[in-house]
């Protein structure tokens, strides 16, 4: 797996756990967020509600587009399906 560079802030409720178990959580927790963090992921769960057109787009190249705009433009949401 590739290294990652991010902070985790693992909470335990049983300080007897060794260093190694921590280890392996941590790296499974890693594992588990580098396959959610994908675009196809990102995509497939958020649309983006135009509400100057009245329109909903859930094609995966105008979201990537948007995610990559510095500021959206007034009165367009991205929304999450859940």
């Amino acid at each position: 797996m590739k290294a990652t560079n991010r902070d985790l802030l693992v909470l335990l409720k049983d300080e007897s756990m060794s260093n190694q178990a921590i280890e392996q959580e941590v790296e499974q927790l890693n594992d588990l967020l580098f396959h959610t963090e994908s675009a196809e992921i990102f995509c497939a769960v958020n649309e983006v509600v135009d509400m100057n057109r009245y329109r909903v787009h859930q094609d995966q190249k105008t979201l990537v587009q948007l995610m990559f705009q510095p500021e959206l433009k007034p009165f367009i949401f991205i929304n999450n399906k859940n």
